[in-house]
């Protein structure tokens, strides 16, 4: 799908929610309508497109975004905004109040009124983010790029990780490791989790060291020309005692169970239960305190969500984490992560990182 595709679709939903154009604040929305990768904003009505942005980026938006108009900014808001909306007089225009700031709110309407523009603001959210639920072909071969990066940083990590390295020093390896291997960037801040650290789920790594026989939490993911992927492995450094053996086995379990029977149609809450009852019957509902998984693609975190009380509905083409796991503090935590693709109504691996523990 080209860019002018995707707008049209987005033209398509303007009257939906009672608004004439719509300004585009959010990164990863800015870039999927108009393959701009700078800083600033878009303006998209029934009969144009601009992409407003100052001096530092009006080159790279004409070669990036050739669809656009590329407006240039000066000066304070009051001196340009007004006259880039001034057709758009007596219109509603929508904005992303995921993105926009209280502040920032106060100054377009300040602008505006000051102007004497009669244009309504009006708050929308999730607009954008309805159409990227959804990959294009596309899409889906870059993630899946993305995935082959991250898969290749954790075999390099799991074959020199080793008892008294720092979870820094280990975080610091797979980071490298993925930038000098085609990652653009990573998706989010590696996690490295050892021992009871790896009870939190977003432990930030810190100078501690690994232990022998201690759960390792490796969550990781790359960034290929923008697309995400998600991984998370948990190893132990040494040998796996057999209290480790047993939990492992039933989050193992539940990921199974989930990546075999989520299907095309089940809400995210109901694929949430699919794992989430394999927990619940071990004894480790109570340990198990996030949802089941999220939407990769453009942002590591997106649509749909699986988790209890999501009604999000999984359709095929949708990308997103299956990340079942057990915290217990003060022993620590294991969690096993895939990024998938839902595809003929069923679950398909993105990525492919063995999970079977070695002893």
């Amino acid at each position: 799908m080209t860019i002018a595709n995707r707008v049209q679709k987005l033209r398509e939903k303007l009257p939906e929610r009672g608004i004439d154009a719509i300004l585009i604040s959010q990164p990863e929305n800015r870039y999927y309508l108009s393959g701009f990768t700078g800083e600033g904003y878009l303006l998209i009505t029934p009969q144009d497109t601009v992409l407003m942005t100052d001096f530092r980026y009006t080159e790279q938006a004409e070669h990036e975004a050739s669809d656009y108009r590329v407006f240039q900014i000066t000066g304070e808001l009051m001196a340009w905004f007004p006259a880039v909306v001034a057709n758009l007089n007596g219109a509603k225009l929508g904005f992303e109040a995921a993105n926009i700031t209280v502040a920032f709110h106060e100054r377009l309407t300040d602008a505006l009124t000051k102007a004497s523009l009669k244009i309504d603001l009006i708050p929308t959210e999730g607009l954008v983010e309805s159409l990227r639920m959804t990959k294009e072909p596309a899409e889906i071969e870059l993630i899946t790029k993305s995935a082959r990066i991250t898969d290749r940083a954790f075999s390099y990590i799991n074959n020199v990780i080793h008892t008294g390295m720092s979870e820094k020093n280990a975080a610091w390896l797979i980071e490298k490791f993925m930038r000098e291997n085609g990652s653009d960037g990573i998706a989010f801040d590696v996690i490295v989790a050892g021992g009871a650290n790896s009870a939190m789920a977003h432990h930030h790594p810190s100078d501690d060291l690994l232990l022998p026989g201690a759960p390792v939490v490796i969550d990781i993911g790359a960034r290929y020309m923008g697309y995400c992927s998600d991984l998370t492995r948990t190893i132990t450094v040494g040998a796996h005692t057999g209290e480790f053996n047993r939990r492992y086995e039933i989050v193992l379990k539940a990921q199974l169970e989930a990546l075999e029977k989520i299907k095309a149609g089940m809400t995210g809450e109901q694929a949430d239960a699919v794992a989430r009852d394999v927990l619940k019957e071990a004894g480790f509902g109570d340990c198990f305190g996030h949802g089941l998984g999220h939407g990769i693609g453009l942002a590591i975190h997106e649509a749909p969500r699986l988790g209890m009380r999501s009604t999000d509905v999984l359709a095929d083409g949708m990308v997103f984490s299956i990340e079942p796991g057990i915290y217990i503090q003060g022993w620590g935590g294991i969690r096993i992560e895939d990024s998938v693709v839902m595809e003929n109504g069923q679950v398909r691996k993105v990525t492919e990182s063995p999970k079977v523990l070695q002893y």
